[in-house]
């Protein structure tokens, strides 16, 4: 999102910056015109802002794929049209590893810049939750007038309070990011000290955890199974801090001597191997924890399952997130080359710029839309996976898009870093 933006690291092949010293500092230097030299400002790494932009993007089409609502004149019945069929399947592509893996690269590029810097990590982390206070403070100000202005207009109670209730509950996000942000130093310096063991301890946390949820009785797990809520995605963010780390390291290798090309540890054969061997290794999990264990078939909570895979997550989710790390990491080349000019490169900067707006009104666009098909217009959304429904998804998704343009335009403002 806009406001986790991080800087890439300095080309491999630049001179290492020269350090300075206070203005109010004598110099050692017997050159009388010796001066200190600037470090030269990091430039954005493209790769985060691509990941950050498929994840926001996913998280968008998945929940406007979901909507599906009946409003008899006094009750507004709201359900889920990827519960119905095979539209377990499209839930397989939810794509919150990604949002996390992208947070946790910036992370991490802002830790290693406020550890050469000298700076405290507690200022970083206070400028970081006042960037998100902006957006946020103006989506709950928002929402409290529209309910208030609605009710007054007319608009029957329980439609306007069931949409109230539902529109907040995507700020859950930021509450594990912050508790994950704070914990950033720890979980790099985790990464330095034991590299693979610590993204191996990441990943079997949450999975031992799951084991004892449903492996004793629910009164002694109930509780602690919410813990998974954060350390599930702390797999994911761990690995974000772990590439920018690599990334970052001033003792990587500026040249490959053979080609004379920028040395990258991810392009390597080996590394392929293991990326495409993890990804594979993790899909499989995934099919297997779902065909076997007691988890549904989707990977999203949906009307009538016993448990959801998301709340909190399950052992599915956690090989899913492995999964989608190890594959964007081994695309990483081609997903950089393809967004690196045009109208991809558009995209991914107009999202870099708007991800946490995108973000927080998404689903407000969607209700806009449907609450005016249905208590305006009094029509009746088609039945999911129809005809109709297929053949309609155009209009809908235009419609919901063009009132998200708008409200993107309103509220992008509170993102805006300059004001």
């Amino acid at each position: 999102m806009a406001v986790l933006d991080a800087p890439a690291p300095p080309s491999p092949s630049a001179p290492p910056p020269v350090a300075t010293r206070r203005p109010d500092t004598p110099s050692r230097s017997t050159a009388p015109d010796a001066a200190p030299v600037a470090r030269p400002r990091r430039a954005r790494d493209p790769f985060v802002d691509v990941v950050r932009a498929l994840g926001t993007l996913g998280v968008v089409l998945l929940h406007w794929l979901m909507a599906e609502a009946t409003w008899d004149g006094r009750t507004l019945l709201v359900g889920n049209a990827l519960g119905h069929g095979a539209g377990w399947l499209v839930t397989w592509l939810q794509p919150l590893a990604l949002l996390f893996f992208a947070a946790g690269a910036s992370a991490g590029y802002q830790r290693g810049a406020t550890v050469v810097g000298g700076r405290g990590w507690a200022g970083t982390v206070l400028a970081r939750l006042r960037a998100t206070a902006r957006p946020v403070g103006a989506f709950v100000g928002a929402w409290a007038l529209a309910v208030a202005a609605l009710l007054a207009l007319g608009v029957p109670d329980d439609a306007v309070w069931r949409m109230a209730r539902m529109a907040p509950q995507l700020l859950w996000f930021l509450g594990v990011w912050v508790v994950l942000m704070a914990l950033t130093p720890v979980l790099r310096a985790a990464w330095q000290r034991w590299r693979w063991g610590a993204l191996a301890v990441a990943v079997a946390l949450p999975l031992a955890l799951d084991a004892l949820r449903f492996g004793l009785p629910g009164e002694l797990t109930g509780g602690l199974a919410w813990a998974d809520v954060l350390l599930a995605w702390a797999a994911p963010f761990l690995a974000g801090i772990a590439y920018a780390s690599e990334r970052s390291d001033p003792r990587r290798p500026a040249l490959d001597r053979t080609t004379g090309a920028t040395a990258d540890p991810l392009a390597g054969r080996t590394a392929r191997l293991l990326l495409t061997a993890g990804a594979v290794a993790a899909v499989a999990a995934t099919a297997v924890l779902v065909a076997v264990g007691p988890y549904p078939l989707s990977l999203v909570g949906m009307p009538g399952d016993k448990i959801s895979n998301l709340g909190p997550p399950t052992a599915p989710v956690v090989a899913h997130a492995v999964a989608q790390v190890c594959l964007v990491l081994l695309f990483r080349a081609a997903l950089v080359r393809r967004t690196a000019s045009g109208a991809g490169a558009r995209a991914v900067g107009a999202l870099a710029r708007r991800s946490m707006t995108v973000y927080l009104w998404h689903l407000t666009a969607m209700f806009a839309v449907v609450g005016v098909a249905l208590l305006g217009l009094g029509q009746e959304l088609p039945a999911a996976w129809g005809a109709d429904w297929w053949g309609s998804r155009p209009v809908w998704f235009a419609a919901y898009l063009l009132v998200l343009l708008g409200l993107v335009r309103v509220f992008g403002r509170f993102e805006d870093r300059r004001r």
